[in-house]
C-alpha cells in the first residue's frame, strides 16, 4: 500500500513570450489562490536575478501577498539566498511575515547566488564577498538572531532583531548537492532537495539528511521534501506537446541565455535544433515528469519512495498559464488532495 503523499508548489512565476512581468505576477496570485483551494502543503516562491525568464526577484515580498490572499496554505521562499542578503535583515523580515501570517510562513535558505557572476556583484557590493564561502558562519548569525542566543563576547549579542514575541518561522536549508543536506542535518533544519535542477544525487543527499540528522528546538525529526518539474495534461501526448516550452528553455540554460521569456509551443516546435540539442533535449527530459494524472502520479510515488519523502513539491512551466492551472488541478484530483 502506498503512503499518501503531500504536494506543495514552487513557484517561479515564468514570464510567458509575448506577456509581462506584472502579468506574472498576478498569475502567481491567481495560482496560490487555486492551489489553496486544491489541498496544496505549501507555496514556495524563488528569488532570482538578471533574468527575463521569470518575474521574482524579491521572494519576501510576494509571500506576504501570497499570504494575504490565501486562507490555510503555508507561505514561503524557495528560496532566499542568503549570501545575498544580510543575515539580520532576513530574520527581520520573516519575524514580520510570521507576526502577520501566523504559523503559516516558511523560510526557505538557499547559498546560490539565483543569478550570474556580474549580478551577484552587484548585490554583494564587493568582490571579496563573491569569493568568500562563509555560508555555515552566515547561517549560524541568522539563526542567532532568530534565538537570541549570541555568546557573550559576540559583537552582535546586543542587536534584536524586531518585531519581538513572533515565532520563528521553520526553517529549511535547500540544496541540489549533499553540501546543504549535511548541514540541514547537523543544525536540524528542514532540507529541500532540487531534483528539478539536479536529480542525479536526489536520492544519496536524502539519506545523507536523515543520517546527519540532530534533533533541535526548530525540529524534533527529520522534514524533508523534494522538488521535481512535472507538466500534467489529460494525456501523454498532450502533456508532451505542452512541455516542449520547458524543452526550449532548459536548452537555452545549458547554452547561458538567461535573457529570454518562456517560449510558447509553437515556438519550441518550430525552432530549428541542432542534432546535439535534441540530444541535450533528450538528457533534460530525464529531470522532467511529463504525462497524464497516472502517469505522473506513478512516477511521482515511485520517485518519493525511493528517496524516502512523503512530499513533493512540484514546479510546472507552461507558457498558457491556463494549462499550468489545469496541470496542478489534475495532479490534485489524481492524488486526492483534500480541497481547503
Amino acid at each position: 500500500m502506498k503512503l499518501p503523499i503531500r504536494l506543495s508548489v514552487l513557484d517561479l512565476s515564468p514570464v510567458p513570450s509575448g506577456s509581462t512581468a506584472a502579468d506574472a505576477l498576478r498569475n502567481t496570485l491567481d495560482l496560490a489562490k487555486l492551489a489553496d483551494e486544491l489541498g496544496y502543503t505549501r507555496y514556495w516562491l524563488a528569488e532570482h536575478h538578471n533574468t527575463e525568464l521569470v518575474a521574482i526577484s524579491a521572494p519576501e515580498v510576494m509571500i506576504g501577498h501570497v499570504a494575504g490572499v490565501t486562507k490555510r496554505i503555508r507561505v514561503g521562499s524557495g528560496g532566499v539566498m542568503l549570501p545575498n542578503h544580510a543575515p539580520l535583515k532576513v530574520a527581520e523580515t520573516f519575524r514580520t511575515l510570521e507576526a502577520l501570517h501566523p504559523n503559516r510562513v516558511d523560510l526557505g535558505i538557499g547559498r546560490a547566488p539565483g543569478t550570474d557572476y556580474l549580478t551577484a556583484l552587484a548585490l554583494r557590493r564587493s568582490r571579496a564577498a563573491l569569493a568568500t564561502d562563509d555560508f555555515p558562519e552566515q547561517l549560524n548569525e541568522l539563526l542567532a538572531f532568530f534565538s537570541g542566543d549570541f555568546s557573550g563576547d559576540h559583537p552582535f549579542q546586543r542587536v534584536m532583531a524586531i518585531p519581538e514575541g513572533v515565532r520563528t518561522p521553520d526553517i529549511w536549508l535547500l540544496g541540489s548537492s549533499d553540501f546543504s543536506a549535511r548541514l540541514a542535518g547537523e543544525l536540524g533544519l528542514g532540507f529541500a532537495f532540487a531534483h528539478h535542477i539536479n536529480p542525479a544525487p536526489a536520492l544519496a543527499a536524502l539519506r545523507l539528511y536523515q543520517e546527519q540528522f540532530r534533533p533541535s528546538p526548530r525540529f524534533a525529526a527529520p522534514q524533508s521534501l523534494l522538488a521535481a518539474s512535472v507538466v500534467c495534461a489529460e494525456t501523454d501526448e498532450q502533456a508532451n506537446v505542452l512541455a516542449r516550452s520547458a524543452d526550449l528553455t532548459l536548452l537555452r540554460f545549458t547554452q547561458g541565455k538567461f535573457r529570454t521569456q518562456l517560449p510558447s509551443v509553437s515556438e519550441a516546435t518550430n525552432y530549428p535544433y541542432t542534432s546535439d540539442e535534441e540530444e541535450v533535449v533528450q538528457m533534460n527530459r530525464e529531470r522532467l515528469f511529463v504525462g497524464s494524472p497516472a502517469t505522473v502520479r506513478e512516477q511521482i510515488f515511485s520517485l518519493a519512495e525511493q528517496a524516502g519523502v512523503t512530499e513533493i513539491m512540484v514546479t510546472t512551466m507552461t507558457h498558457d498559464h491556463k494549462e499550468r492551472r489545469r496541470s496542478y488541478t489534475l495532479l490534485a484530483k489524481a492524488f486526492a488532495l483534500a480541497p481547503g
